[in-house]
């Protein structure tokens, strides 16, 4: 189950934005009622988290010939 951040959309001007988070399935539609409450929502795009890990015995990346991202020849360095 994955957390999604929701807010209300305001009916009137000047009305304010409230935030929640939900819990539900990523294979779930996003919402557009409140499941409590029955306010109108729209679900809030967040930019998500990316975790990279090296495994134990796997090889250390090695640098590109001439120690440059393209071997020198693109002025990189």
């Amino acid at each position: 189950m994955a957390i999604y951040v929701y807010e209300t959309i305001p009916s009137r001007e000047g009305e304010s934005v409230r935030t929640y988070e939900i819990r539900q399935s990523m294979k779930d539609d996003a919402l557009k009622m409140h499941p409590e409450t029955g306010e109108p929502i729209r679900r809030v795009i967040t930019g998500g988290l990316g975790v990279m890990t090296s495994s134990k015995g796997a090889p250390a990346p090695r640098p590109v010939s001439g120690g440059h991202c393209c071997g020198g020849g693109c002025g990189c360095g």
